[in-house]
């Protein structure tokens, strides 16, 4: 697994528990944005079986989204262990162990009209606990008028899920939960921040944390996007219907760890080993 080029700060930690959104830059270097581009294209030639297209009819341009690439690509598998995705996760969570919950493609191709709705994760997911956070990894310079990303900081501390909305737009899941708030129109009540990206900067962003993002306004620019989603400590497994679908069911009994062939631990804090 690669060394991290310095030290995750206290402050940095404590950004991410605070805000439940942390920026990190200049940790992923251009050999690895580069395989991650040739990757992204060999992915979008021929996707795997749980891809989606998320533009909507009468939309512009091309929202491409893929998952669980590890599983069918073995350049993806490499890529769990040999880049720092996992560290840096657990480290940000005080976990002393990161299982891989699912890797994952969102490209924003030039002229894309298709935002992506105000959500929190977790509720997507069979998955329960508070150390779970996604790694948001650019791959090309992102700012806002090419799709960057919109945290409302600390609102993972508000206790409450909210109904997945279906970002293809077909209310595909039928969960009995409240939905997200008008977040625009609460914009000046609420806290909320962006990032300007170049390629190998990331954020990590907690789990519970309400968040989207405008399309992709731009002629010039590409938004690609690899994101790594990790479970820590205190994750377990808590299958429920009318959710994100997973590559295959694990083994797990309902309320267990998720270690399994599906999620495997990919690093652990004080042995540092790799499953």
């Amino acid at each position: 697994m690669a060394q991290l080029h310095r030290e995750i700060t206290k402050d940095e930690i404590r950004t991410y528990r605070e805000d439940g959104i942390v920026v990190l830059r200049g940790f992923f270097n251009s050999d690895a944005v580069e395989m991650l581009r040739e990757l992204a294209e060999e992915d979008m030639a021929k996707p795997g079986p749980l891809h989606q297209e998320l533009t909507k009819p009468g939309g512009t341009g091309r929202f491409f989204f893929d998952t669980f690439l590890w599983t069918f690509n073995e350049k993806a598998k490499a890529a769990l262990h040999d880049l720092p995705t996992a560290e840096m996760a657990g480290t940000v969570m005080e976990s002393k162990k990161v299982n891989i919950f699912f890797d994952q493609f969102l490209i924003k191709e030039p002229g894309t009209s298709e935002a992506t709705p105000w959500h929190n994760d977790v509720p997507f997911w069979p998955v329960r606990g508070n150390q779970i956070c996604t790694l948001w990894l650019a791959l090309d310079e992102v700012s806002a008028d090419s799709g960057a990303v919109e945290y409302v900081k600390g609102s993972q501390k508000w206790g409450q899920w909210f109904k997945p909305p279906a970002f293809a737009g077909d209310d595909k899941y039928k969960i009995d939960l409240p939905k997200v708030p008008d977040i625009d129109a609460m914009r000046d009540e609420l806290d909320l921040v962006s990032f300007e990206l170049e390629p190998g900067d990331c954020t990590i962003h907690h789990g519970l944390l309400v968040h989207g993002a405008p399309g992709n306004s731009r002629s010039d620019r590409r938004r690609r996007a690899y994101l790594t989603r990790w479970a820590g400590d205190d994750a377990t497994y808590q299958p429920h219907p009318n959710i994100q679908k997973m590559m295959w069911d694990p083994d797990i009994e309902a309320g267990g760890p998720l270690d399994s062939d599906l999620w495997p631990v990919i690093w652990r804090a004080r042995e540092n080993e790799t499953a």
